[in-house]
C-alpha cells in the first residue's frame, strides 16, 4: 500500500482565452493527482487527508473511488473546499492563485496509525504550507520514517501561499533527514537553493529533478546522474504532470520491489533509465490533455515501469 498524504482541492481551469474564460471545476491538488495516478496505475493506494462535506468534497472523494483508491481514513468536516483558479500560459503551464481561510484541508490531524501494510507515504504541496494542518503532515512524515517507511516529498512551491520564504526553506531543510526520495522542478530547486548534493548529505536516497519538456534527472549518493530526455507531444496544458511523475517513481520502485534505502542504491544505471522513462512517458500522456488527467495502465504497457 502507497499512501497519499495532503490536500484535495478544486481547480477552477479556463478554457479559452482572458482571465474569467469558461472557468470549469476539476478535482486537483497535488497529493490528489499523485493518489488518483497511482490508483490509475494499479498500485494499491490509500489517500490521508481531510476534505469538505460539502458537493465539492463529494466529487473529490468519488474520484479517488473511481481511480480504485481506498478513501476510508480520509477525515471529513463543515469547512469549505480550497478553490484554485488556474491561469494557463501560450506553452500550456499554469499559475494559480488560492482560495485557502478556513478550507477543510487545513484542518487535517495527525492520524493515529497509518494503513496495516503501508510501504511508503507521499508528501507535499499546499499541506505542508497552511497552518494548522502543515505541522500534522510533518509529524505524520517523521514519524512514518522513524517507522522504516519510504518516504517521498514533493515541495511543488506555491511561492503565493508563502508568507516568509526563508522560514519556509529552513522547514524544508529539517525535513531531508525524514525524506527517502525528494522529486522537485528545476524552478522549486532554484527558488529553494542548494543543490542535489547538499540534499542528498542531507538524508534521502535519491533526488529527481524534473526540467519541463526537456525530460529528467536522478542524483544518487554516489555521485552518478542518470537523465532521459522528455517525451515529444503536442501540450495541451501541464496541470499535473508533476505529480503524475511522483506517482510513475513510486510505482515502478513499488513494482521492482525498491521501496527503501537498499532497493534505491540497487536500481544501477539500467534501471533508473527505465523508470525516469516511464516516468517521462506517463506526463507526456497527461500533458496531452486537458487537466490532471494521468494515464491509465494500458496506456503505458509499451513501457517498462
Amino acid at each position: 500500500m502507497i499512501v497519499v498524504a495532503g490536500e484535495a482541492l478544486i481547480d477552477l481551469v479556463p478554457r479559452g482565452t482572458g482571465a474569467l474564460a469558461d472557468l470549469r471545476p476539476a478535482l486537483g491538488g497535488g497529493p490528489y493527482n499523485t493518489a488518483v495516478a497511482l490508483g490509475r496505475l494499479g498500485s494499491p493506494t490509500a489517500f490521508c487527508s481531510r476534505t469538505s462535506e460539502d458537493p465539492f468534497g463529494e466529487a473529490l472523494l468519488d474520484g479517488l473511488r473511481r481511480a480504485g483508491v481506498d478513501v476510508s481514513g480520509v477525515q471529513r468536516g463543515p469547512e469549505p473546499t480550497t478553490l484554485a483558479v488556474a491561469t494557463i500560459d501560450d506553452g500550456g503551464s499554469a499559475a494559480y492563485s488560492f482560495y485557502v481561510d478556513g478550507t477543510a484541508d487545513r484542518m487535517f490531524s495527525t492520524p493515529a496509525a497509518l494503513p496495516a501494510g503501508t510501504r511508503a507515504v507521499s508528501f507535499g504541496t499546499c499541506s505542508l504550507v497552511l497552518e494548522p494542518g502543515a505541522s500534522a503532515y510533518e509529524e505524520l512524515m517523521r514519524t512514518a520514517a522513524a517507522q522504516g517507511v519510504f518516504t517521498a516529498l514533493d515541495p511543488n512551491i506555491r511561492p503565493g501561499l508563502i508568507p516568509d520564504a526563508d522560514a519556509y526553506r529552513a522547514r524544508f531543510r529539517g525535513w531531508l533527514p525524514s525524506v527517502s526520495l525528494l522529486k522537485l522542478s528545476e524552478e522549486d530547486a532554484l527558488w529553494l537553493g542548494g543543490s542535489p548534493k547538499e540534499w542528498l548529505a542531507a538524508g534521502p536516497s535519491a533526488v529527481v529533478i524534473t526540467h519541463g519538456g526537456d525530460g529528467l534527472s536522478a542524483f544518487t549518493p554516489d555521485g552518478a546522474v542518470h537523465s532521459v530526455p522528455g517525451e515529444q507531444i503536442d501540450v495541451v496544458d501541464t496541470i499535473g504532470a508533476g505529480d503524475t511523475v511522483n506517482a510513475a517513481l513510486l510505482h515502478g520502485l513499488a513494482v521492482r520491489d525498491a521501496l527503501s534505502a537498499e532497493g534505491v542504491a540497487g536500481l544501477g544505471r539500467d534501471g533508473w533509465t527505465e523508470l525516469l522513462r516511464f516516468a517521462a512517458r506517463a506526463a507526456a500522456i497527461t500533458c496531452s490533455r486537458a487537466g490532471a488527467e494521468p494515464p491509465y495502465a494500458h496506456e503505458l504497457e509499451a513501457v517498462r515501469p
